[in-house]
């Protein structure tokens, strides 16, 4: 079984961060190839090397799993369109569907 690199990416004042890794530790028995890798980051420059489009962001095998070509970049909070409306972290089930359509 292959392993699937998850990276949490995110800055120290965000709470959704810590939602989004309850998520993803949740779906570690359905995914137990799953590596998750929690990423600081705390600079503009960082944020621009890293591609970063808001905190919390998941990369799954080094691809942002929820971000179209257009969203900005840069130390923000991010938003996710869930079923029930916006969020601050993707539910369980669009984490489990970016798990199974790596």
């Amino acid at each position: 079984m292959e392993t699937v690199e998850v990276t949490l990416l995110y800055f120290d004042d965000c709470p959704n961060w810590l939602v989004a890794n309850e998520r993803l530790d949740a779906l570690r028995s359905e995914f137990p190839e799953m590596s998750i890798t929690c990423h600081i980051v705390d600079t503009p420059a960082e944020a621009e090397r890293a591609r970063f489009r808001g905190s919390p962001s998941i990369l799954v095998d080094g691809i942002d799993a929820f971000a179209d070509e257009d969203d900005p970049v840069g130390l923000s909070c991010r938003v996710y369109q869930t079923p029930d409306g916006p969020a601050g972290a993707p539910t369980i089930d669009q984490l489990r569907q970016a798990l199974r359509h790596r």
